[in-house]
């Protein structure tokens, strides 16, 4: 009797080990795209709602927090990359006891890893929000929103792990609906809490938590109705530790490349904060909007991750390559396109975050520099996505922190302290330098990982 999952492709499912690659790297990547871009419009609406209706200094407890909540996340998030390749390689190689292993692992490593968040977000926001000296002034409004947002944790590990779990056999559109629905009801508690009963920053963090509990609870009731494999049966949680020594052997390395990068990145800032505040104030607003078509960009490395991993799991080699030019050339004209409308409509994009022309001015020197050069930071995060779905994780990591952070923190060094070169220029130039170096290393990376791959299935099909 054939396997279900033969005789009758699923609605939500896409089939990435046959067929033309390139339309499906589309079908997958465009609600990946909308998913990041919704995203950050719900994340906008939590500033606009607290900047509006609850004053500046709220804005600024909110805005305390967010490097410290990247960098906490980062690790955890990265763990759930780990499932993604797990869980596709073994769905791709129709693995379907050792998938049920890695499903259940992964959604009790998912509560264990919000668990710990919120221990470490709840009983240490105090101290590491002063270690990161936050202005007295803002301290205990920031404090008690670190606290409530943290509290929403497991929901968000939760709902991260069950996304990677669907997206991994090509399912992208049903976390979008579920990060549509309860990013509206985000938004709506964000102005009843804030607005109707005067609850400050307690009222934006406590809607994000309802919030990512309701998402929570629709991917995990999701993935619970599931037929075959990928089915989740909370009796059934245990922690498999072949499973879970492969999804921290590419997880770890993940998280910790991004979280290295949000380190560097406030180092990189605390140089563009000697410009001044409307340098600073320009910036910011540049890179709030440039965020939307890094989002979109990075569908393409959750495709490629995908992709590749179920490719390798059906020992399909020969199709990565084509997984790989498919996705680069997808992620090339997106961030073209994408760069070439910021900086096209610069002016009135930053226009929206402030009125004064000389910030604006500050944010168009920014974009005028990275936007239109974006596309080599997402061909590079692409070529990321593939070596990892190819089962190589810290190789991408150390090329990455070396060719990017790395890179960048020795230009502020060295060559932004050349007085003829003290800049605000000077230190945006090292990003696409960066992303190029990067990107070109990754590229050798790929041509000698993939032969070496090749080469061993090669060896595997004549010993059997």
């Amino acid at each position: 009797m054939k396997n279900n999952r033969d005789t009758k492709q699923k609605k939500y499912e896409i089939n990435m080990c046959e067929g033309p690659i390139l339309r499906k790297l589309l079908l997958f990547a465009i609600p990946l795209v909308c998913s990041g871009v919704l995203q950050l419009l719900f994340n906008a609406a939590d500033i606009v709602v607290v900047g509006k209706f609850a004053g500046d200094k709220s804005l600024a407890a909110v805005g305390a927090t967010s490097s410290l909540i990247n960098l906490l996340t980062n690790i955890f998030i990265g763990l759930s990359i780990g499932t993604n390749i797990l869980v596709a390689k073994e769905y791709g190689a129709k693995k379907d006891d050792e998938l049920k292993k890695t499903v259940h692992t992964s959604m009790l490593l998912s509560i264990i890893s919000g668990i710990v968040l919120t221990l470490i977000g709840v009983l240490g926001a105090d101290k590491i929000l002063k270690l990161m000296h936050t202005p007295s002034g803002v301290l205990p409004l920031a404090t008690l929103y670190l606290r409530i947002y943290f509290i929403g944790m497991t929901s968000m590990m939760i709902y991260n792990f069950g996304s990677a779990i669907l997206r991994a056999i090509g399912d992208t559109k049903r976390p979008l609906y579920y990060l549509l629905g309860s990013g509206v009801v985000n938004v709506i508690l964000n102005l009843i809490f804030v607005i109707v009963f005067d609850m400050n920053v307690a009222g934006v963090a406590l809607a994000t938590a309802i919030s990512q509990t309701i998402s929570a609870v629709l991917v995990v009731r999701c993935i619970m109705r599931e037929e075959g494999a990928i089915r989740f049966y909370p009796k059934k949680m245990r922690i498999y530790a072949d499973k879970l020594f492969m999804i921290l052997r590419v997880g770890i390395p993940a998280g910790l490349q991004g979280t290295l990068f949000s380190l560097s990145n406030v180092v990189i800032q605390s140089s563009i904060n000697g410009f001044g505040e409307i340098v600073v104030a320009g910036n910011s607003a540049a890179s709030s909007i440039e965020g939307f078509v890094y989002m979109a960009m990075n569908a393409f490395y959750q495709a490629a991750i995908s992709f590749t991993s179920q490719n390798i799991g059906a020992g399909k080699v020969d199709r990565i390559k084509r997984v790989f030019f498919d996705a680069e050339i997808c992620v090339s004209v997106l961030g073209l396109i994408g760069g070439g409308i910021l900086v096209l409509f610069a002016n009135p994009l930053i226009g929206f975050y402030t009125e004064s022309e000389s910030v604006v001015e500050a944010g168009i020197v920014r974009l005028s520099i990275i936007a239109t050069t974006y596309a080599f930071c997402g061909m590079m995060d692409v070529a990321v996505g593939v070596l990892r779905g190819m089962g190589y994780s810290v190789m991408p990591m150390i090329v990455s922190l070396i060719g990017a952070c790395g890179f960048r923190l020795l230009w502020i060094m060295t060559v932004f302290k050349i007085p003829a070169l003290h800049f605000i220029d000077t230190i945006y130039i090292s990003y696409p330098i960066s992303w190029i170096l990067t990107f070109a290393t990754h590229l050798a990376c790929f041509f000698m990982v993939y032969g070496r791959v090749k080469k061993r299935y090669m060896l595997k099909d004549n010993l059997q």
